[in-house]
Parts: structure tokens; C-alpha cells; sequence
């Protein structure tokens, strides 16, 4: 009953139900609200929940091993994550993530055939897989609530609006390079709203082939191209310095030994007035190490780091960061709208895969955002420049183009 000393420990705020195996059913925590459970299917499922619950609990998720007991699998998921940070860690659990601590260096190692094998473990799946989901741009990364009752495709435009406004693209023709661009909606939305001339590049060819033909389309292939090229090779693929840089969403593949490099590649690409806006999920609580199920199921060689991560090797580079902001709850606002529309399209998307895949983005959804809701994680924004006059003085003139565009008309 090594699982039941645990659970005795580790639960301290609310009342988690569990049933063993045997039948047995044993409540821990206060007994007051909020409540869930936890049904354990077999003698291995509670094993493994002693010996690596961070890796287990997803897994017997997925194989049907572990199931919600009379609640949601978000209600059991918030309420064991809340009792996590709370409360007593479980042993296991705490020796596990310093051992991924000290191993993440060789976790994060991505050079250029890594990072391609990795980009294809998620990103090259049925591409109706995310239009089920995502947005009608698919934008497969943060939205921007102002209010938190904006629609998903309201704040995914708002988004775009945010990122432009701090791009600076007060001229159409501006030159901008976008590092993971995804099924191409940003680099099609600054060319068709902004006047731009953009080249976005991925590893994804799934990602690929949709954005050229989302370009095509549009009207838009003689101001938008797409390549599949990883952002080492962007200085000598280029051959010239650009206006502007963007990265949404790209810079959690990286791997902490290689922001150097990516820094680099970014001040190597920008003319000396050049601005360059790179979004990424990070972590508020300092440097950490990525969930093992997380990191073995979705985002192989992922990892969102700290900002004292980030910053040193910026000011190495030799950019000046102009901005900084944190966007916190806007991610946990943006998964909780695609965890409802995987859910409403669960037999649309189960005719493309299996019930254990399922199962296994039903976990991936709920657990990201309840990371955005209750633990440490959170978006950053970081302008960078080589040039420390190539934005204004004050930070005015972000909302002031966010409301000349959401009118209609780009500001200057």
C-alpha cells in the first residue's frame, strides 16, 4: 500500500477518490470541495503510479488502465496538479524530475535531422486532424484575449494584430522572414494585411504543402513563399538581410543548447533597424525540465524555458531586447477552446485515428492547460533589434496599430 502512503501525503486540498484494483475504495484530502477520482484497473497501474506517476498516469490513460472515477478527466487532472504544488511532492516523482533535470542537455539536443524527425512526431499528422480544433487560420499557438469572452477565431486574430503591431511594418514591401510558420496564417496575414513580403519556413511537409496551397489560393504566392529549411541554414538561404523576423510558437523546439544559435541566426538576418518578435511558451518559476509523457507522446526535444534562460544568450548575441511582455492566462483561455472542440468532433477525429490516440490528445489538451491555469507556465514575447533607436520611446504605439488595423487600416 505504498501508493496509499503517498496519496495520504500528497493530498491535502480538496477530496480525491480512489478505487484500487481490489474494489476498494479509499478517500484522501480534507473532504470538502473540490472532488474527483481515480479508478486503478490493475495491480500494474497502481505500481506504476508509485514508481513514475509522470510518465504512468498518461500512459494507463491512454491504454484504458486509469480513468476519471464519477468526474471529468480535467476535474481529476486540476485537482491532483493542484495538490502537486501544494502540498508534499510525491517521492518518486521529485527523484524522477531532478533526474530529467540533470539528462535535459542531452534531452534538448536537436541538430538539423532531430529537429526534423521531431517537427514530423506531431506536425506531419492528417491535416484534418487540426482543423478540427484549431481555428478556421489554424494558428497553433497562443490567441490574445483582451476581454476572455472573445470567440477563439476573434482572439487568434487578435493575436496576429498584437504580433504585427510590435513587427512595425509601417510601409508595405518590408521584408519579413518567419521562423515556423506553420500552415502559413501569419505570413499570409501580414502580406494581405500588412503589405508584406514574407518567406516563412518549416520542417513540417504536411505544414508545407498546405500553406503553399493556402497561398496559391489566396492570390498571394507572388508576395508569400515557403520552404521547408531549418532556421540554421537561414543566413546563407537568404543571401541578404531582411526588415523583420517573426517566430510564433518555434522557439519551444530549439533545445537549450542551441538559443545561441537561433540568436544568432536572428541577428544575422535583420538589417542594422531591423525588429525581429519571438513568442514562445515559457516557465515563470526558473529553469525546469519537460514532463516525460509530455515529452515521449507530443513534443519530442521540446522544452519552455525560463526567461533567465533566454535572456543571456540574447545579450551575448548581441541584439538589444526592446520589449518584453507575459502573456499568463491567455494560453490556459486558448486550450480550454480547442479541449472543447476536440471533444465536440471526438467521432470526427477517431474515423482518422485510433481510441488510444484519442485518448492520448484528450490527456495532452486537459494537462496543457490546467500547466497554463495552475502551475508555472506562461507566454513571453521578446522585440529584439540590433539598433537601439528602431522602435519609439514608449510602448504607445503597439495598441495604437492594434486599433488602426482592428479598424480597417494599418497604422504607421
Amino acid at each position: 500500500m505504498l501508493l496509499h502512503t503517498i496519496l495520504t501525503r500528497m493530498i491535502q486540498s480538496g477530496t480525491l477518490t480512489v478505487r484500487y484494483p481490489s474494489g476498494r475504495t479509499q478517500e484522501y484530502g480534507d473532504g470538502r470541495e473540490p472532488k474527483a477520482g481515480l479508478w486503478l484497473r490493475s495491480a500494474r497501474a497502481e505500481w506504476r503510479m508509485v514508481a513514475n506517476p509522470g510518465l504512468a498516469l498518461g500512459e494507463l490513460y491512454m491504454d484504458g488502465e486509469a480513468e476519471p472515477l464519477d468526474c471529468s478527466l480535467l476535474e481529476m487532472l486540476d485537482l491532483m496538479a493542484d495538490n502537486l504544488w501544494a502540498g508534499d511532492r510525491h517521492p518518486m516523482e521529485t527523484l524522477n524530475y531532478q533526474l530529467r533535470r540533470l539528462r535535459r542537455h542531452l534531452d534538448q539536443l536537436n541538430p538539423a535531422g532531430r529537429s526534423r524527425r521531431n517537427v514530423a512526431h506531431h506536425y506531419d499528422l492528417n491535416g484534418r486532424l487540426y482543423a478540427l480544433f484549431l481555428d478556421r487560420d489554424r494558428q497553433y499557438s497562443c490567441a490574445y484575449f483582451a476581454t476572455g469572452q472573445e470567440t477563439l477565431e476573434e482572439a487568434q486574430a487578435a493575436k496576429k494584430r498584437h504580433v504585427a503591431a510590435k513587427l512595425r511594418l509601417t510601409e508595405p514591401g518590408l521584408e519579413v522572414v518567419d521562423i515556423g510558420c506553420g500552415w502559413g496564417g501569419m505570413a499570409l496575414t501580414l502580406a494581405r494585411d500588412w503589405g508584406a513580403r514574407v518567406t516563412g519556413i518549416t520542417l513540417s511537409e504536411e505544414q508545407l504543402g498546405v500553406a503553399r496551397q493556402r497561398a496559391q489560393e489566396a492570390g498571394l504566392a507572388d508576395r508569400v513563399r515557403f520552404e521547408l529549411l531549418d532556421y540554421r541554414r537561414l543566413p546563407e538561404f537568404l543571401g541578404r538581410p531582411v526588415d523583420r523576423v517573426v517566430s510564433v510558437g518555434m522557439f519551444e523546439h530549439v533545445g537549450i543548447d542551441h538559443f545561441r544559435g537561433f540568436f544568432r541566426s536572428v541577428k544575422q538576418v535583420l538589417k542594422p533597424d531591423g525588429v525581429a518578435l519571438v513568442h514562445a511558451i515559457g516557465r515563470s518559476s526558473g529553469p525546469g525540465a519537460t514532463n516525460p509523457w509530455l515529452a515521449k507522446y507530443i513534443f519530442p526535444g521540446g522544452y519552455s524555458p525560463a526567461l533567465s534562460e533566454v535572456l543571456p544568450t540574447v545579450e551575448r548575441s548581441g541584439l538589444w531586447v526592446t520589449d518584453i511582455e507575459i502573456l499568463r492566462l491567455h494560453y490556459a483561455e486558448t486550450i480550454r477552446h480547442w479541449r472543447r472542440r476536440f471533444a465536440a468532433n471526438r467521432d470526427a477525429i477517431l474515423s482518422l485515428h485510433d481510441e488510444r490516440f484519442c485518448r492520448m490528445f484528450e490527456f495532452y489538451l486537459a494537462g496543457a492547460e490546467l500547466a497554463f491555469r495552475r502551475s508555472d507556465h506562461m507566454n513571453w514575447q521578446l522585440q529584439l533589434s540590433p539598433s537601439v533607436g528602431a522602435v519609439p520611446l514608449t510602448r504607445d504605439y503597439i495598441a495604437d496599430s492594434e486599433r488602426a488595423a482592428a479598424g480597417g487600416r494599418v497604422s504607421a
